[in-house]
Formats: structure tokens, C-alpha cells, sequence
């Protein structure tokens, strides 16, 4: 005998939990009785208010979302999962709710749609002018610029998209075209004035051979005035021909010079005299423990000195920078290492030499541990970070390291001295 028991939304019979129809949905059993029939009835009455919490949920999120059309296939995949859903409850607000979000977003694609195929009809006209430039390199960025709108610009109704991309894709194809030509034909260009310029340097070497040097000596300094006349290689392929064609100069005038008993004083530019002395007196007061303080203080003022004068000059011996760039940076750390001292020795210079390089070695030692702990420890935390390629980050751990080789190179020759006197 069938008992049932029910509420507005469905009812319990012969042990089965059953869903009312409504709207185009049938009748539906949703489960069956644990318990008793209240109790199934009161679960599934529960279960719908997790159906209507997720719509609940829904709606909101599409309301305060930027890009709202995204949803409209989250809220027709709702609207499936409330069909078949598990649960007592009315229904029909919540699939109206529904309706009403898909024939919204629906709207609202079809504007974007509408608004994104002006957008990309008016990227197409824009890649066409820029594709037609005669300026090849300055078109590239500007198309790939164009390319990146092209790309977030959404999509477009189905009916434009083929026509509109393939439009799009053949403009760019037939400039990258056009690219490969130009480039193709300006290294051409480059190997016929490399090629040139290699020639230059070949016959100064054979004029230095030739038995009338005085007329060779014409040849070359025409070949002197044509080289400038060619321009437009890569800097590094120029500065490589133009080495040799300044070693060939050298060694024809050193022949020209040499047969003809003429001496040759090659000029030196004051302002490199200048660097050479800066650098020679800061190397030379390295020593002088005593007055570091000063000649910390000379060092800062010859680093600025040293940029003003190095800004006027073409090229700077790179091993001359390095020798001025060391003894500052030697002199500044050896001045912090003697401050750092003077705290617990106030008395330091007036100690046996011996007793000074202990105190120097245990301090410098335990400086240089500190950093390359300190170094290491940014290091690791950059790379968790995923800083390690980031700019500044770079150049903090160059200069680090930098003065932690200076502290170990200046610790080193404290221990060199210590046992030399030790073993004298």
C-alpha cells in the first residue's frame, strides 16, 4: 500500500522522493528515502538551496566581472545543471534569472562583435599604410604593435572572421616579403664595402712593399680619404677593419718613416697624460696606511675628474680604466677595513707590523664571510623571486661581488705579507 507524504515542490511514494513538474519539465523522481519520508523530503529542500546559492553566485560574478561575455557559456551550462539537478524548490525563478543573464550577455556579445569588427576593419586600413612605408625597420615595430591590438581585440561575428584574418594575415605576410628583400639586399650592400675596405687594407700592405715609396705614399692617403667615404657597416665589423687598416697605416709610415731618417713622435692627447697620473698617484698611495682617510677622500674626487675627462675623449685604454678602477676601489675598501678597526683599536699604526695584519687578516676575513653570506642569501631569494634577470638586481649583485673579490684580493696580500715577515 502506497503512503505518501509531499510538499508544494514534489512528494515521497512507495519509498522514492519525486520533483513536480513545472514549466517543460516533467514529473522526475530525484531519490529515494533513508529514513523517513520528511527527513528526504527536508535533504533535498537543502540541496536547492545549494542550486540557488551557485545561481546566486553566478549572477553576481557576471555583474562585477570586466569581461562579462566569457560567461555566457558558464550560465548555459547553469541552466543545464538546474535541469537535471537533484532538489526541492522552485526552479522557475532561478532559470528566469538565468534566461535573463543569456539574453543580456547574448546582447552584449553582439555589440562587442559589432564594436571589435570596426576595430579590426579599421587595424586592417592602418596595417596597409604602415606595410606600405619606406621606412622597413621603423614599419616593423609599428605592425607588430598593431599585431598586439590585433590579437586583444576580441572576436568578430563568424560570418567576418575568415575574411577579416586572412585580410589581415595577407598584409603582413606581404610586408615581411618586402622586409626579407630589404635586408637581403642591405647585406649584400654590407659585403660589397666590407669587401671594399678589406681592399683598402690589402694594398697598403702592398704598397709598404712597393720600391718607390714616395708615390705608394700618395696611393695611401687617398685610400686614407676613400675609407671615410664608406659607411654603414655593423660597428663591430668597422671597428675590426678599421684595426687592421690602422695596423697596415702603421707599419707602411714606420717603413716610410725609418728609410727616409724621419723620427716619429706620435702625439699624446694631455687629457690621457692626465687619466695615466690620476691613476699612477692613487697606486702609489695604496701603501700609505697612515693617510688613508685622505687619500679616500683624493680617490672621490678623482672619479668624478675621471668622468668629466673620459667624456671628452674618444676611446679610453679599457685596461687603463681598469688598473684606475681598481686602485679606487681598493683604496675605499682598504679605508672602511681601517675604520671598522679603529673602534677596538684606536692605536692601530703604532702596533709591530706583525700584530697590524693580524688584526687586518681576522677583520677583512670575517667582512668578506659576512658579504658572501649576505650575497648569497639575495641571490637565492631573487631566484625564488624570479628577479634574477631583472636589471637592477643584476647590477646589486655585480657590484657586491665586486668588492667582495677586492676585500679578498687585499686579504690575500695581508696574509702574503704576515708570512713573509713571520719566515724573514
Amino acid at each position: 500500500m502506497s503512503h505518501t507524504v509531499k510538499n508544494e515542490y514534489g512528494f515521497c511514494q512507495d519509498g522514492k522522493v519525486f520533483l513536480n513538474a513545472y514549466l517543460d519539465f516533467p514529473l522526475r523522481e530525484i531519490g529515494f528515502v533513508r529514513d523517513t519520508e520528511q527527513e528526504a523530503l527536508n535533504y533535498f529542500a537543502r540541496r536547492f538551496e545549494l542550486a540557488k546559492s551557485k545561481v546566486n553566485q553566478l549572477a553576481q560574478e557576471v555583474e562585477e566581472v570586466q569581461n562579462k561575455g566569457s560567461y555566457l557559456t558558464k550560465v548555459v551550462q547553469m541552466k543545464a545543471y538546474l535541469a537535471s539537478f537533484d532538489g526541492l524548490g522552485d526552479f522557475i525563478p532561478l532559470l528566469t534569472k538565468l534566461d535573463e543573464l543569456e539574453e543580456f550577455l547574448r546582447g552584449l556579445i553582439q555589440n562587442n562583435q559589432i564594436k571589435n569588427l570596426e576595430i579590426k576593419r579599421a587595424l586592417i586600413e592602418d596595417a596597409q599604410v604602415i606595410a606600405n612605408q619606406e621606412d622597413v625597420i621603423s614599419a616593423t615595430d609599428e605592425l607588430m604593435e598593431l599585431k598586439a591590438k590585433w590579437v586583444k581585440t576580441g572576436p568578430v561575428d563568424k560570418q567576418f572572421q575568415d575574411a577579416l584574418s586572412d585580410s589581415f594575415q595577407e598584409i603582413m605576410d606581404q610586408f615581411f616579403l618586402r622586409r626579407r628583400a630589404f635586408f637581403e639586399d642591405k647585406n649584400r650592400q654590407i659585403d660589397e664595402k666590407i669587401l671594399t675596405l678589406q681592399g683598402y687594407i690589402d694594398a697598403v700592405h702592398q704598397y709598404r712593399k712597393s720600391d718607390d715609396l714616395d708615390a705608394a705614399i700618395i696611393k695611401v692617403k687617398e685610400l686614407q680619404k676613400e675609407w671615410k667615404l664608406v659607411i654603414g657597416l655593423p660597428p663591430k665589423k668597422q671597428s675590426m677593419l678599421w684595426k687592421n687598416f690602422k695596423k697596415a697605416n702603421d707599419m707602411f709610415f714606420e717603413k716610410y718613416n725609418r728609410i727616409n731618417g724621419i723620427e716619429y713622435k706620435p702625439r699624446v692627447d694631455p687629457r690621457i697624460q692626465e687619466l695615466v697620473a690620476m691613476t699612477g698617484e692613487l697606486e702609489l698611495k695604496l701603501g700609505d696606511q697612515v693617510n688613508m682617510p685622505a687619500t679616500a677622500d683624493l680617490a672621490k674626487a678623482y672619479l668624478i675628474k675621471w668622468k668629466e675627462v673620459t667624456a671628452q675623449v674618444k676611446t679610453i685604454d679599457r685596461s687603463m680604466a681598469e688598473r684606475f678602477r681598481n686602485a679606487c676601489d681598493k683604496i675605499f675598501e682598504m679605508n672602511y677595513l681601517l675604520r671598522v678597526i679603529s673602534y677596538r683599536h684606536p692605536a692601530l699604526n703604532d702596533k709591530p707590523r706583525i700584530e697590524q695584519l693580524k688584526i687586518m687578516i681576522n677583520q677583512m676575513d670575517y667582512m668578506t664571510k659576512k658579504e658572501r653570506g649576505e650575497l648569497d642569501d639575495f641571490m637565492a631569494q631573487a631566484e625564488r623571486d624570479r628577479l634574477m634577470d631583472d636589471k637592477p638586481t643584476q647590477s646589486k649583485i655585480n657590484t657586491q661581488k665586486r668588492k667582495i673579490s677586492m676585500k679578498e684580493l687585499l686579504l690575500t696580500g695581508f696574509k702574503a705579507e704576515l708570512d713573509q715577515l713571520l719566515n724573514a
